[in-house]
């Protein structure tokens, strides 16, 4: 009897979360997860008060599919005052169980089988299963160290008239990446030479540092009607396990993705989304505050990190950091990672997760650090003892 179906042959399981669970297994008591990226810190209690108001409501059955009105009615309303954008909540706005869903019930709305996609490497691991869950055929762009800058022939190159999509994450997941306007207006030209759509993962988008700024492709001149922006409230509010996203699209394309959404989750928790409801009115100094507090665990992470002779590339964005680890002589990524969380109860991501060819990210491994400051004090103390001799 057949096991599986073909399409869940080309990927595994999410190398992320089987880190959380080995830190888990092999230490229990005392491990330290830096593999994958949720805080260890409480959400705002304003949010957390908002979400249980609701359930004392009774905001406890379906809300409309596509997003109960005044969660839609606070993203367009955020929207336009963080991005200048407008956006009818009605038409425009679709709200999903997390950004995951998200971009998955994006690619299965728009790609249609055997159109390619253009993907930045190193990628969050998701993007790639999702175009084999869609039939779409992914195409590898790589992104350079230590900047993660990319080389435009190379984009340019990638693009044909089989190109349906390419996926921008910015901030990125796993560098910290933050694309620049001109990078952006590059990738933007070819979208519209070849008539293709960008899908704009911005989860991160309150995560910046260093004097960067967050630039949204939906911003760009003619880009408003070719670009589907995916965000949530898991990253910038502290609420992973709450499993909120949502997307941002012209009519027409949401209309699609709404079909899609419909009928792969229905839709997301209702209470949680009346309490989204409240955290699209915090104020401006909310996540100014979030970005310096993240810019300072980055900022003591990093000199531990070339302490304990790892090669950190410094991000300006997000709360990840990929790291070199030649000077460890493992023979890779997986049997360095395998170490670091049996023998330091210390849980980091191998590089390899996050290349279509392994090899390549073979002498990698990728840190969390949205954590309390005593956690990561904690796990310089560990990380310390493992530093090559």
């Amino acid at each position: 009897m057949r096991a599986a179906a073909d399409r869940t042959i080309p990927f595994t399981e999410s190398v992320i979360r089987e880190m959380t669970r080995l830190v888990g297994l092999y230490h229990p008591d005392d491990g330290i997860n830096l593999a994958q990226g949720f805080p260890d810190f409480a959400a705002p209690s304003a949010l957390k008060d908002a979400a249980c108001d609701a359930i004392q409501r009774d905001i406890n059955q379906y809300a409309i599919t596509w997003g109960a009105k005044d969660f839609r009615d606070g993203i367009a309303a955020k929207t336009e005052r963080y991005l200048g954008v407008t956006v009818d909540p009605e038409r425009e706005i679709t709200v999903t169980c997390g950004a995951t869903e998200a971009m998955v019930a994006v690619m299965l709305a728009l790609v249609n089988p055997g159109e390619e996609v253009i993907i930045f490497e190193p990628f969050y691991e998701n993007y790639g299963p999702d175009c084999f869950l869609s039939a779409a055929t992914p195409r590898f762009v790589s992104l350079d160290p230590p900047d993660w800058s990319f080389d435009r022939d190379r984009l340019a190159a990638a693009f044909s008239d089989r190109t349906r999509a390419i996926i921008i994450n910015t901030p990125n997941n796993p560098t910290g990446k933050v694309f620049t306007r001109g990078e952006l207006e590059f990738v933007a030209e070819l979208c519209r030479r070849w008539d293709c759509i960008v899908i704009t993962d911005e989860i991160y988008e309150h995560m910046i540092y260093d004097g960067a700024a967050h630039v949204s492709p939906i911003t760009l001149p003619d880009m408003r009607e070719r670009t589907v922006v995916i965000n949530g409230l898991s990253k910038t509010f502290s609420v992973t396990g709450w499993r909120v996203g949502y997307t941002i699209a012209a009519p027409e394309l949401t209309s699609a993705i709404r079909k899609v959404h419909d009928f792969l989750t229905v839709g997301a928790a209702a209470p949680l989304q009346s309490a989204g409801a409240v955290a699209m009115q915090f104020p401006d100094e909310y996540y100014t505050a979030l970005a310096a507090d993240y810019q300072e665990r980055r900022d003591f992470l990093l000199p531990v990190l070339r302490a304990a002779g790892f090669r950190p590339f410094v991000p300006r964005g997000a709360y990840y950091t990929m790291c070199g680890i030649e000077a460890f002589r493992y023979p890779d990524d997986v049997a360095f990672a395998t170490h670091l969380v049996k023998d330091a109860g210390l849980a980091v991501v191998p590089g390899s997760s996050f290349y279509s060819n392994p090899a390549d990210g073979a002498q990698q491994v990728r840190f969390a650090f949205p954590k309390r400051m005593e956690t990561l004090e904690r796990a310089a103390e560990r990380l310390q003892a493992t530093a090559p001799a």
